[in-house]
């Protein structure tokens, strides 16, 4: 099975809770061996989770697969947001301002799975914040081109 989702570096520990509950999970340094071998799948697109973003989020986007990361600040990432913009990629950002666990980031995903899911049906380029109680889009520039 193809890998859907792209679990980033930031959130590792959600990664590894996710693989074990769905086949179409990864994350960098992901080899694609799974506990069911049914859901095996080629190592992900990203082998180093130190990758720099101008290297990881068009990767990702290529590949197809929607991103999920934990940032609380992804609004004011300049740098980021403009990968986003130009790869067309999809990203969900964990952005609660609360220290999160690993159970806290599972919650926030589970609770917002569905609209996850129907979001990432829609072509990007995009950014949606998510917390526990909502799921809402940034407002996306187009990228400063050195101009």
């Amino acid at each position: 099975m193809k890998p859907l989702w792209y679990v980033d570096a930031d959130t590792l520990g959600l990664a590894h809770v996710l693989i074990r509950a769905r086949p179409d999970v990864t994350f960098p340094g992901d080899d694609g061996e799974r506990h069911k071998k049914s859901w095996r799948q080629p190592p992900c697109v990203i082998t180093d989770p130190a990758s720099h973003d101008d290297v990881w989020i068009p990767a990702v986007a290529r590949a197809g697969m929607a991103i999920i990361t934990r940032d609380k600040h992804i609004a004011m990432r300049t740098a980021e947001i403009n990968e986003v913009i130009r790869s067309g990629a999809r990203m969900f950002a964990i952005t609660s301002s609360d220290q999160l666990t690993i159970w806290d980031q599972l919650t926030i995903v589970v609770e917002q799975w569905q609209q996850l899911e129907r979001a990432a049906a829609e072509e990007g380029p995009y950014i949606y914040s998510v917390t526990r109680t909502a799921m809402s889009e940034s407002t996306l520039k187009q990228p400063d081109m050195g101009r």
